[in-house]
């Protein structure tokens, strides 16, 4: 599975600590920045992501930022993206089974990498459910 990064400044390091969690499980990963702590916008780097997920360049995608809010809200912006903001292993767990989410956004004000790669484990584990569920998001997806 291929994997889209994106992170800014407030979310580089988390996102650094995410990458090597990855590519440490066997993942492929495609890290479209930030490269340093140097202060940047966070939309330059969600909607890389989002595009390469969108265009099927990668399989899901992994964003970055202080507070998740903003970088969730830039993904959202594309019609083929169904992102996700989780700071606990549930809330990205039924991100996956109930919204078949292909983004994840997280927020690393409140997520240590200890909790990032649990997160990131249940999340790209996860299975979605279909059944009801897909009825649900066919109503919101192209």
């Amino acid at each position: 599975m291929k994997i889209a990064l994106g992170a800014d400044h407030k979310g580089y390091a988390l996102k650094e600590d995410i990458k090597a969690f990855l590519t440490k499980q066997g993942y492929e990963v495609i890290d479209f920045g930030t490269d340093s702590e140097e202060s940047t916008d966070y939309p330059d780097y969600g909607m890389r992501v989002a595009h390469s997920v969108a265009n099927h360049e990668s399989d899901r995608g992994i964003t970055v930022c202080w507070t998740g809010n903003g970088m969730n809200m830039v993904v959202n912006k594309l019609p083929e993206i169904r992102g996700a903001y989780a700071l606990t292993e549930e809330m990205a767990q039924l991100s996956r089974q109930h919204n078949d989410a292909n983004v994840l956004t997280l927020g690393s004000k409140w997520v240590t990498p200890e909790l990032a790669e649990k997160i990131v484990k249940v999340w790209l584990e996860t299975k979605f459910e279909g059944g009801r569920h897909a009825n649900r998001v066919k109503k919101f997806s192209i």
